[in-house]
């Protein structure tokens, strides 16, 4: 079944490059989309890497809970992953080297197998997601600086749009939309939510 899962992710991500990194669709209203649009203008590059982990038992994707002590973001589900360095000399990269940082994963182990769409963040990030099989190391090591918990969960669970519940933030007066997934006592929302559910949208779609 695993064998099957990965040859649909790798056809669902044929020919997605670094190069040509479309915006995703973040499904807002127009009004919210234009009143927000300075927000998401003059955007830094990220990435982060979405690890789905090779298990005997089946697919699963690595998250993390940030550190609550952190600036942005504190005590989110997210990727690892952040901002790109000068000396990174790709996105891939950028999301390798932070990856090996943040959960102790090495590069050796993972297959890049494709992007997803970009994601702009109210932080002014426009984050690129890094799609990779995992071989998982026998232990993940994390930096207890920047994460709090790391933790998988399956990716079916994550593929069935019927795990996503639409949810609305208030932000400057405005109703925005956002996606929200509750499993296993983990809630993840936001541009995670929302990467995970255009992997959803791109292995649908086949």
């Amino acid at each position: 079944m695993s064998q099957a899962v990965e040859a649909r992710l790798r056809a669902a991500l044929a020919g997605t490059n670094e190069q040509h990194r479309p915006l995703v669709d973040l499904e807002w209203p127009k009004l919210v989309q234009l009143a927000l649009k300075p927000l998401l203008s003059n955007l830094r590059e990220a990435a982060v890497l979405v690890p789905i982990l090779q298990r005997p038992e089946g697919l699963s994707v690595l998250l993390t809970r940030r550190a609550d002590t952190l600036r942005n973001h504190r005590g989110q589900v997210s990727f690892p992953g952040g901002r790109r360095d000068p000396e990174d000399r790709t996105l891939a990269a950028c999301a390798l080297r932070e990856s090996q940082e943040e959960v102790g994963l090495p590069p050796e182990n993972v297959e890049i197998i494709g992007y997803l769409d970009d994601y702009p963040t109210t932080t002014r990030y426009r984050v690129t997601p890094v799609v990779a099989l995992v071989r998982p190391p026998e232990n993940f090591v994390f930096d207890a600086v920047e994460v709090a918990e790391i933790f998988e969960v399956p990716l079916a669970v994550l593929l069935d749009r019927a795990s996503y519940e639409s949810k609305l933030l208030t932000k400057d007066g405005l109703n925005v939309p956002f996606f929200e997934i509750n499993h296993g006592g983990h809630r993840i929302w936001g541009a995670t939510a929302g990467m995970l559910r255009n992997l959803s949208r791109k292995m649908s779609a086949l």
